[in-house]
């Protein structure tokens, strides 16, 4: 009879190999860090057993929306408010954060220049959006640009990143192909390596709208502009029917949004298909060269 992967020979259980033990360790590591969380948050088994029922509490309250008043006070025009800052913070984030990217890539830049950006880029991203909102605010005023800013400081951050790491996959062969024809580091970059990212970048920039937008709603709160500001007001008089007619022009607004642009990334990735003309595998490389020499024009 076959001996079983947790059997010795003389059918007892055998001892767990180091693998096992590994993972035994690093389950135990899990509980123990999940319990300690747990206990941080000061959680008591009351609190958490009368939760679904104050939650069902304030959403009971919140019907039926009041829609004739939101639209009074303006709700919508805040609500796209939100969406401008978002466009506008990404805009900045973008056109900042693609030529840093270049400079932050460790097969296209040397180390002295790219261990600065990337830790720039690190800098960024752990500071949130509220954090320079209310740095910014003194600076710029109340408003909707304190937000914009904002947004567009701190995707420069995460979009920075997006981008060095797109930049590091590409192929190298148009590299070669550029640096055969004597071309310098601007002209690599141009010819061998934006053509390669520009499809996955702004797909990247598309999805940093979506959250974008979200965040946008959120700053309104501490009076960066947007819907936020409306939201908190209506809270602070409890009125709840106003909120609910907020919350769920916002959630509208916001899935129409993110389900625009993600048809838009799925359409950049996939491609609109390929012309007769267009060039694939391994004709890059001779593609590049015609275009930096003029060959066969």
């Amino acid at each position: 009879m076959a001996t079983g992967p947790t059997t010795g020979t003389d059918g007892r259980p055998a001892a767990p190999t180091g693998t096992a033990r590994r993972r035994l360790a690093m389950g135990a590591l899990l509980v123990l860090a999940v319990g300690w969380s747990i206990t941080g948050l000061e959680v008591t088994v009351d609190r958490l057993l009368g939760a679904p029922g104050d939650a069902w509490d304030i959403f009971r309250r919140m019907f039926p929306p009041a829609f004739a008043e939101a639209a009074e006070r303006g709700v919508v025009g805040k609500v796209f408010e939100s969406v401008h800052i978002a466009w506008i913070g990404t805009l900045i984030g973008a056109l900042a954060s693609l030529p840093l990217a270049f400079l932050a890539a460790g097969n296209v830049a040397p180390v002295w220049v790219r261990v600065p950006v990337r830790q720039m880029f690190n800098v960024i991203r752990a500071v949130p959006e509220l954090i320079l909102a209310m740095i910014l605010i003194p600076i710029t005023g109340l408003g909707p640009w304190a937000g914009a800013l904002a947004i567009g400081v701190h995707s420069i951050g995460t979009l920075g990143k997006w981008a060095t790491e797109a930049i590091e996959g590409i192929d190298e062969g148009p590299l070669e192909a550029v640096a055969a024809t004597g071309g310098r580091w601007a002209s690599s970059m141009r010819w061998g390596v934006l053509p390669q990212i520009l499809p996955v970048v702004t797909s990247q920039w598309l999805f940093r709208f979506e959250i974008n937008v979200r965040a946008s709603a959120v700053l309104g709160m501490i009076g960066a502009g947007g819907v936020g500001s409306e939201l908190v007001s209506q809270l602070v008089f409890r009125n709840f029917p106003a909120v609910g007619a907020v919350l769920l022009m916002t959630i509208v607004v916001v899935l129409a949004i993110d389900t625009v642009s993600a048809a838009l990334r799925r359409r950049i990735i996939r491609g609109a298909g390929r012309a007769p003309g267009d060039v694939v595998g391994g004709d890059r490389n001779a593609a590049v060269l015609v275009d930096l020499t003029g060959i066969g024009r």
